[in-house]
């Protein structure tokens, strides 16, 4: 058991921690899967849950979604982390969905960064998936056909969540301000092409909006009135500079080879260029860069013609 440091205590959780949605009514975002009527919303509002994998983006969604799933199911909840945890305590959980389950005890087992487990840790769930003594919820940033081992994946179903839109940023920003959860217990002045500013440099992911306001609210102006003044000042140097979506050996990493290649292929020089940037600015090797626009004057340009 951990014990809790002198640290610890009193420590106020994070903007976004505190935000979190604690019912669909209060989810942004996934009109497509939560909306009314929509086929996830109606099997966690009638508690009818099979086992099923999040996949989206960064900051979309799919922890609150599980946790969503948490306070309506009336089966046992068990949040694993695919980073701390080994086959040793997956076998621990499975024995005791065992005996659950012969008490007629459902068991939800939600695996955050699936994609991060092993071929063996993965297989450690199969067969408790397979006879019904867990439902499995995974939640992934990569793609579950390439990260997921097949026959788990064959008995899951995949729903897709796509990153949030400017107007569910704003929204959720204008929650934060006004949620006594949130920054609504403050006088705070911002103005709206701010909260716009920031709900774009966001791009889609509302983990990075949320902590970016609690950011420009802490440095914010503070009036003898206690009334805190966010200026566009503050807002642009925290903006400045935004770190760009990418993994060097991930699913990104082949997509935007991809687009320079279509792009040198469609003779775009401006989209070529822009993807070039965009792979050296979030750090990819230049070396490796070159020799894929060697192979393809090689072969894209000297196969087509050979005297070019």
């Amino acid at each position: 058991m951990s014990q809790m440091s002198l640290f610890d205590m009193g420590a106020p959780e994070p903007l976004a921690a505190r935000l979190r949605p604690q019912s669909l009514d209060e989810y942004v975002g996934q009109e497509h899967l939560v909306g009314e009527g929509k086929v996830l919303r109606r099997l966690i509002e009638s508690d009818q849950i099979t086992s099923m994998i999040f996949w989206g983006p960064p900051g979309v969604g799919k922890t609150t979604l599980a946790q969503i799933i948490a306070g309506h199911t009336k089966a046992k909840f068990i949040p694993f982390s695919a980073v701390m945890s080994g086959i040793k305590e997956i076998k621990e959980v499975m024995h005791e969905a065992d005996q659950m389950r012969s008490y007629g005890q459902k068991t939800i087992v939600f695996v955050d960064e699936i994609h991060r487990f092993n071929k063996a840790q993965q297989d450690a769930f199969l067969p408790f998936v397979e006879k019904g003594t867990i439902v499995l919820i995974g939640a992934t940033t990569e793609n579950p056909s390439f990260e997921v081992n097949s026959a788990l994946l064959s008995r899951c179903k995949v729903f897709v969540l796509k990153g949030l839109t400017g107007d569910d940023i704003e929204r959720l920003l204008r929650q934060a301000l006004e949620n006594p959860r949130g920054l609504g217990d403050q006088k705070i002045i911002i103005d709206d092409t701010l909260i716009r500013m920031i709900a774009m440099f966001a791009n889609g992911d509302a983990r990075m909006a949320i902590s970016t306001l609690e950011m420009a609210v802490l440095n914010g102006d503070m009036g003898s009135d206690g009334t805190i003044t966010v200026t566009k000042q503050t807002v642009e140097q925290i903006t400045g500079k935004k770190a760009l979506l990418y993994d060097k050996n991930g699913e990104e990493h082949y997509n935007l080879i991809s687009a320079l290649h279509k792009s040198m292929r469609n003779s775009d020089p401006d989209a070529a260029v822009y993807w070039l940037a965009r792979m050296l600015e979030a750090g990819e090797d230049p070396l490796y860069i070159a020799r894929r626009v060697a192979r393809f004057a090689s072969e894209d340009v000297g196969l087509a013609d050979p005297h070019a």
